[in-house]
This record gives structure tokens, C-alpha cells and sequence, in this order.
């Protein structure tokens, strides 16, 4: 476990420098936005292209890293689903601050799964980790939308709203673009996989940066119980479930590793965003996102050290 938490060290002190750089030397939202941009739109689909157009796609179990994250992410949606009659009982809960609930506890921050894939297993995690992107991220963006249209919006999404949500993901295209290349065996001119690798290098660091900028430190005083809950289904529930789904898949060692660490990570800053635009309880997302990015710390490491074990 200390080797794992030693690997995440670096990954949550770029987490911290980030929330500092914000508060002290780029206090103005311009400034990350602009690089909320860059890394969304050039340098993480550079990476995702450089990482599967390289990879060796026969010698991963891509069914079962995808099938097992792919369905815990169904699980944990339907789970959301089915608590939601009792927790607007048992707390406050309307409908927005239902979507907050349901993005916290499904969505999951691709800088970070990446960051420490990457740390632990190199080259290997990085493709094991874009593999499980491909599988969730489409299905993570029709399910967020289409809760917050139902539970958030007053007025019905159409659903070619939802479809135009995912058409537009520049993650998505760079995962379709690296798979297509890696597939097709097209000769790349080595300058051009430099350049993108070159980009993909930069991306990483920056994005944990922007991760970090993104904190609110006051929302860990006093945490709204659905905060609570949704750190729960987030930080332990899903990581459980993945972990099962892969050893049912028949996964071990790096493999089950890095289903563990995809799990495991905080929810994706992104779905603040999303959640402003389509009338979600966005405070109630900023304060859920601060607190598992604080406590996923301390939990990643066991969940990881467990998988890989």
C-alpha cells in the first residue's frame, strides 16, 4: 500500500498547488477557464489519440476492463434510482440537488484515473485507462443528461440535445481517432505522434492543476448530507462493485488494478459545469467534488493496493 500511496502523492500535490495557484498567483476565473479549455479541447484528446494509436490492443483484456466499469456505472445510475424515494425522506432533497447526487456518485475525473494509472503501471495503465473511457464516457454523458432534463430542467431536453452533448466530446473523438488509427495500421509520420505525444506530456499535470483550482475548501466545514452520501456510493460503493465486476470478468493484477483505480477517483469537475447550464444544484456538486478529492486520498490507496494485490 505505501508504494500505491506514494504514486498518488504526486498526482494530489498537483491537486494542492492547483487550489493555491488560484487563491494566491491566478486568482481570476479567465485564467482557468482558458486552461479548462486547452486541456478539454487539445492536450487530453492529443493524449488519449497518442496513447490507443500506440497501444497494443491484443495484449489487454479490453472486454473486460470496459465491460466491468461500463456496468458498474449502469449499477450505480440504477442504485441512484432506486434510493432517490428514500433519500428525499430521510434529507432535503429536491430534484437539482438529485443531480448532484447522481453526477457525484457516477461520473468520475479522467485527469486523475489517468495521472495515476499511468504512475503505477506506465504505458500499460494509460491504455488500460483510455480503454475504460471509450466505455463509459458516452454512456456517463447520456446518463447525466437525461437525469438532469428529468429531475432539474423545467422544461423536457429533446433528445437530440443529449446527442449533440456527446457528438461534441473532444475525448470521445480522441479515443474514436486512436482506435481508428491503431485499427487501420495507416502509416503516422513519426514527427506527428512526437507532436501529440509532446501535447499529451502536458496534459496531465495542467489538468490535476485545473482539478484543484476548481475547490472549495468552505464546503468542508459543514457538508450537506447528501454530500455525505453521495462520497459514500462514490469513494466506497463503486469501487466495490467495479472491483467484483472485474474479478467476475476474470481480471487480475494490473488489470483489476486499474478498474480499481477508474472507480475510485473523485467525480469529474465537468459536471459543475453541466450542472449550471441545465439547473442542478451546483453548489451542492462544487461542495461534493471537494470533499471526495479530499477523503479519495485516503480510500484510492486501499481499493488499488486490494485489486493489485
Amino acid at each position: 500500500m505505501l508504494t500505491v500511496f506514494a504514486s498518488l502523492v504526486p498526482v494530489f500535490l498537483l491537486i494542492v498547488l492547483g487550489y493555491l495557484l488560484r487563491r494566491i498567483l491566478l486568482p481570476k476565473d479567465d485564467h482557468w477557464i482558458g486552461l479548462e479549455q486547452l486541456v478539454y479541447y487539445v492536450l487530453f484528446p492529443a493524449l488519449l489519440i497518442d496513447t490507443l494509436g500506440r497501444a497494443n490492443l491484443s495484449s489487454v483484456p479490453v472486454a473486460g476492463v470496459g465491460g466491468a466499469v461500463l456496468l458498474s456505472v449502469l449499477a450505480m445510475a440504477t442504485l441512484c434510482l432506486v434510493l432517490r424515494p428514500l433519500l428525499e425522506k430521510v434529507m432535503p432533497l429536491d430534484g437539482p440537488a438529485f443531480t448532484s447526487v447522481f453526477q457525484g456518485a457516477v461520473r468520475w475525473q479522467t485527469f486523475v484515473a489517468l495521472s495515476v494509472a499511468g504512475s503505477l503501471l506506465g504505458d500499460l495503465g494509460l491504455t488500460l485507462a483510455s480503454v475504460a473511457m471509450v466505455a463509459m464516457i458516452p454512456v456517463i454523458n447520456i446518463l447525466s443528461v437525461s437525469v438532469l432534463a428529468h429531475f432539474a430542467s423545467p422544461q423536457r431536453m429533446p433528445w437530440h440535445f443529449t446527442l449533440l452533448a456527446i457528438a461534441r466530446n473532444p475525448m470521445i473523438w480522441g479515443c474514436v481517432i486512436g482506435i481508428a488509427l491503431n485499427l487501420s495500421h495507416l502509416p503516422v509520420p513519426r514527427p506527428l505522434y512526437e507532436f501529440a505525444g509532446s501535447l499529451g506530456q502536458c496534459s496531465l499535470a495542467v489538468g490535476l492543476l485545473v482539478v484543484g483550482a476548481g475547490l472549495h475548501l468552505e464546503g468542508l466545514m459543514k457538508p450537506r448530507p447528501a454530500a455525505i452520501v453521495t462520497v459514500f456510493l462514490k469513494l466506497i460503493v463503486m469501487p466495490v462493485m467495479a472491483i467484483s465486476l472485474g474479478m467476475a470478468f476474470g481480471l487480475s493484477g494490473s488489470n483489476l488494478a486499474v478498474v480499481a483505480t477508474c472507480a475510485s477517483v473523485p467525480s469529474a469537475s465537468n459536471g459543475y459545469v453541466l450542472a449550471r447550464q441545465m439547473g442542478g444544484d451546483a453548489p451542492l456538486l462544487a461542495q461534493i467534488l471537494t470533499l471526495q478529492t479530499a477523503i479519495a486520498v485516503f480510500t484510492m490507496p486501499v481499493f488499488i493496493t486490494f485489486a493489485g494485490g
